[in-house]
Parts: structure tokens; C-alpha cells; sequence
């Protein structure tokens, strides 16, 4: 079912690794089928280099796993509130790089220092403030 998308969401998963956008199992990659309300996702713990078409997960828009043996992503809550709420998105990539990770640790906002950036964001990309005491 679905073996395009599932095939999609497998490569962009294996890229994350690919480029040390993530370690370990963190991040996952989901796409969605919009006609059939169906979204692939990495499934929950499997490490990059165990990941394989048949271990991506498919959930529809509420949840449910329609096909699949793992758990879908831990994250795929938050992947379906934003496929409901956003039409216009077809996939999201959720990462942990490791420099992404270190800045926002910091507390730092990104400057933009490149029209790719600066084009369309005007200042700096804010990060949030500290979230415990």
C-alpha cells in the first residue's frame, strides 16, 4: 500500500543520517497522501541503518496504524495536528542536528546572514526562551 510514499519517506529518513542531521534513532521524516488520508512515517526507536521500506509506518489522520508492525514515530502526534491544521504540507523532517541542537542549547537566535535566509525572513530566527528553572 502506498509504496511510492512509503518509498519517499524511507529516503528522506536515511538522508537525515546520511547528512548527521540526526544520531542515534532522533528525527523522523513523514510524507502524507492527501487523497486517501494517509501519512508514512519512521517508525518509533529504529535506529537509520535498521530502517527499511517495510518497517515505515502508515497512520491515518487520527492515528490509527493502518499498516505496519512497529509503533509509529513518538512524534507522529504532532506530525498529524500539523497535516490537519496546514493543507498546503506534504511532508515534514523533524532532526536533531547536532549543531542545530548546540545553537538552540545556547539560547542564540540565528542571524541571517545570506539572502536565501534574508529574501524571505527579515532579522534574526528567534529560539524560545528556557523552559526549566
Amino acid at each position: 500500500m502506498l509504496e511510492e510514499l512509503k518509498k519517499a519517506v524511507l529516503e528522506a529518513n536515511l538522508e537525515l543520517s546520511e547528512r548527521q542531521l540526526v544520531i542515534y534513532s532522533w528525527g523522523n521524516v513523514s510524507g502524507i497522501d492527501r487523497s486517501k488520508g494517509i501519512v508514512a512515517i519512521k517508525p518509533s526507536g529504529v535506529p537509520y541503518e535498521e530502517l527499511t521500506i517495510d518497517k515505515i509506518v502508515l497512520v491515518d489522520l487520527d492515528g490509527n496504524v493502518v499498516e505496519g508492525d512497529l509503533n509509529p514515530s513518538s512524534d507522529t502526534p504532532t506530525h498529524l495536528e500539523l497535516y490537519r491544521s496546514f493543507e498546503a504540507i506534504g511532508g515534514i523532517c523533524h532532526t536533531h542536528s547536532p549543531n542545530a541542537t548546540m545553537w538552540a542549547q545556547a539560547c542564540k537566535a540565528i542571524p541571517c546572514f545570506g539572502t536565501t535566509h534574508a529574501d524571505y525572513f527579515y532579522g534574526d530566527v528567534p529560539v524560545t526562551e528556557v523552559m526549566t528553572k
